[in-house]
């Protein structure tokens, strides 16, 4: 379906859980945090029953997000029952990649398509500075045991200003040697990352072209959503950019948030939306549940509003709202 400004939305970020095995310093406080009580929580036969309603609207393309989506219990069987929902093309998987070695004998089967893998550094220390866990030879493991498998992998990094920026060439070195596409992520000011630097895509982009030469645009459509994709001679694996804040994308935006708490947020960056669970456990019938979504999405904003209202984003959290 089409939102007011006649943007195509065929894209939904489902969030599983507010639970992580990592406290990322953009994320989480060390001692973690209040978690969500489990009966404010969407079960997953009730998510389920979203997806079906939002894919009969158009939305062909799922993401499991977190948290961490696979410490959710039954998140196999869970993403199965996805992949035959009616109009559903696509499901994957953004995970810390902790426990993803577990899960890579069920996942392939359930008809996971692909799972993009956070990964912020190369240097233990400093990945125990930043996840504040050692858990890095697992994350290494997990994407080289990934890429055994049919699923498409992909690396999803932050760089962030005075932590990890003199990394890129080497993060992007890594995932060029082991024929996976990289993506870099300008961090948002949301939560604790509000209080952290980001690292612009323009000032990535130089550092990349200065040692692999002239970045070329990757031709056809890459991904589900805003990611921008180039080449390079000789890399093996794409480089991609999502940029929000130096490269708002906003006009080309085509996907919704579904939080743990069963909250439709067509934008991030906004308050607006639905509240799918109490629609659902007020008697709520499909047809109820596909006319909130629409609604929703017909409250889409033209853009987010991160420069605008920095300080009111403070207040939110990522791992809530879903990654």
């Amino acid at each position: 379906m089409e939102d007011g400004f006649g943007r195509k939305i065929d894209y939904l970020r489902v969030s599983l859980t507010d639970r992580c095995n990592l406290r990322c310093i953009y994320c989480m406080p060390p001692e973690g945090v209040e978690l969500s009580p489990h009966n404010e929580i969407l079960r997953l036969e009730e998510t389920l029953r979203i997806c079906a309603a939002a894919a009969g609207l158009g939305i062909s393309k799922i993401k499991v997000t977190g948290g961490e989506p696979l410490v959710r219990l039954g998140v196999g069987a869970f993403i199965r029952s996805l992949k035959h929902c009616a109009g559903i093309k696509t499901v994957t998987l953004t995970t810390n990649g902790i426990a993803l070695g577990n899960f890579l004998d069920e996942l392939p089967g359930a008809g996971l398509d692909a799972v993009n893998v956070s990964l912020d550094t190369l240097d233990k220390a400093k990945f125990r500075r930043i996840t504040r866990f050692d858990k890095f030879e697992q994350v290494i493991c997990s994407i080289k045991a990934a890429q055994k498998t049919r699923l498409a992998v992909k690396i999803n990094c932050v760089p962030i200003r005075g932590i990890n920026e003199n990394e890129i060439i080497e993060l992007a070195n890594f995932a060029g040697q082991n024929k996976i596409t990289i993506r870099f992520i300008e961090l948002m000011p949301l939560g604790l990352g509000a209080g952290l630097s980001p690292v612009p895509q323009a000032e990535i982009f130089e550092k990349l072209r200065r040692e692999f030469g002239d970045l070329t645009p990757s031709a056809g459509q890459e991904g589900n959503g805003p990611a921008i994709y180039y080449n390079a001679a000789g890399f093996a694996g794409k480089i991609g950019f999502i940029s929000a804040l130096s490269h708002n994308f906003c006009g080309a935006c085509n996907r919704v948030r579904l939080t743990v708490s069963g909250f439709l947020k067509p934008c991030l960056s906004s308050d607006i939306g639905c509240d799918l669970k109490a629609v659902m456990r007020g008697g709520g019938d499909d047809k109820a549940i596909a006319d909130a979504i629409r609604a929703a999405i017909m409250l889409k904003p033209v853009r987010h509003d991160f420069c605008e209202n920095s300080s009111r984003h403070k207040q939110e959290n990522m791992f809530r709202i879903g990654g």
